[in-house]
């Protein structure tokens, strides 16, 4: 399973960003995928995520101001992010489980600036 992400840059705050991941090397339909950020220091955590069937779950701090959908067409998960702030930089990577195992993009960096 291979996930490619982009998307990320540089943005200030107020801007928006749209993160894109497409997925290769399994039934993409049948996998839950998210969104995951991690800055120095810190542990990796969970952004938000998208169940094969649709369902949705987003962390409290991006409630409102991102949208997490995907396309399975495509293959593709995206991150649509509004209302950026600061403490939203981070390098973001898209994650894909299915049959009991974890896969990861190589992230992809958001710099939001005051």
């Amino acid at each position: 399973v291979q996930l490619q992400a982009s998307g990320g840059g540089l943005v200030q705050t107020g801007g928006s960003l749209r993160l894109s991941c497409a997925a290769s090397g399994t039934i993409f339909s049948l996998a839950a995928v998210g969104w995951y950020r991690q800055t120095t220091g810190k542990e990796r955590e969970l952004v938000a995520t998208i169940t094969s069937d649709g369902n949705k779950n987003y962390a409290d701090s991006v409630k409102g101001r991102f949208t997490i959908s995907r396309d399975n067409v495509k293959d593709a998960v995206y991150l649509q992010m509004n209302s950026l702030l600061p403490e939203d930089t981070a390098v973001y990577y898209c994650n894909l489980w299915r049959a009991n195992r974890d896969y990861w993009g190589q992230g992809t960096l958001v710099t939001v600036s005051s």
